[in-house]
């Protein structure tokens, strides 16, 4: 477990080493949790926590805006329907968490196309630390005591790889305060693998939309101008619904590697998801609050799709 960790701590601090000091920077984090959508239900992908350092790093392309380099450390955390599931019989889906560090690169080019390159490692079993958070939190809040964290997928080592692409259609008609995209993003690796794609619209709430290369709807906020990001502002609607397709999930297929978890699933590979939300920027911070749909993911009789809530902060430092 130590070596791990020691692992994840190298590529965040081997990645932060790339740092310049005088580069524009902004921090933030991610949350994402069921409980922001509805108090009754805690089940399935019940809890998400990302934390981020990005900086604007330096481009010779002439048909790039903007290079932003980025760092991220953060956890997901995954329950059956109930946290009261001692019986292993009403697993419906297996208890798991990830743990992970990322680094990656986000080019936005002048064209407003967006790509977005990652390398992940992480871990997921009782290295991930999902259990003692979840328990810890139901203890403080005096939420009902969870149950069947023991039935967990084991320990599996995360290498992950991830790409993102989003281009601009239709910008002759579609440019002042609403405008069209489509998009599509992949992973590959030892805990996830799949494809997910589909069109999203931002329609703004009163001025022009900002370029996306100089927006917060892919973090693009950053800038050498100072007095630019000082006097900024965003505030507009978005919503993006996709399609799916989910080759391979560790969390709900156990590990590549072998046989050991006591509860797996087979998977449904075509998922409907859906995220639709507010982005708000003011000077130097970064807000935004999301509503997200995920369709049903495994095979048996009882599964449902469900919804959580996404909120993001983000400040320019």
């Amino acid at each position: 477990m130590r070596k791990r960790n020691k692992l994840l701590a190298a590529v965040m601090l081997l990645s932060c080493g790339f740092i310049r000091a005088q580069a524009p920077a902004e921090i933030g984090l991610i949350s994402d949790n069921d409980l922001y959508t509805s108090f009754k239900h805690d089940r399935y992908y019940t809890n998400g926590i990302e934390f981020y350092y990005r900086w604007l790093a330096d481009t010779d392309n002439g048909k790039v805006a903007k290079l932003i380099a980025e760092v991220k450390a953060g956890q997901y955390m995954y329950n059956p329907q109930s946290v009261k599931a001692e019986d292993i019989n009403v697993h419906d889906r297996p208890f798991a968490g990830y743990l992970f560090g990322e680094v990656g690169t986000n080019t936005f080019y002048k064209s407003e196309s967006v790509l977005k390159l990652n390398f992940q490692v992480g871990i997921v079993g009782k290295e991930s630390l999902a259990e003692d958070l979840q328990k810890g939190l139901h203890h403080i809040f005096h939420y009902p005591k969870v149950r069947g964290w023991q039935y967990q997928i084991p320990t599996t080592v995360g290498v992950q790889i991830g790409a993102f692409y989003s281009k601009k259609i239709l910008a002759k008609q579609f440019h002042e305060k609403v405008d069209l995209h489509l998009q599509a993003k992949g992973q590959a690796g030892t805990i996830f693998t799949g494809v997910t794609f589909g069109p999203m619209m931002r329609i703004s709430f009163k001025r022009l939309l900002k370029p996306v290369y100089e927006s917060i709807l892919h973090g693009a906020t950053l800038s050498h101008d100072k007095k630019q990001g000082d006097e900024s502002r965003e505030f507009f609607f978005f919503i993006n619904p996709k399609l799916n397709y989910q080759v391979y999930d560790a969390t709900i297929e156990g590990s590549l590697f072998n046989d050991d978890s006591p509860v797996t699933f087979p998977l449904i590979p075509w998922r409907f998801v859906a995220e639709t939300g507010v982005m708000y920027r003011k000077n130097n911070w970064n807000l935004s609050f999301s509503f997200n749909y995920q369709g049903k993911e495994l095979t048996n009789n009882v599964i449902q799709g469900y919804y959580y809530g996404r909120i993001g902060i983000g400040y320019l430092l």
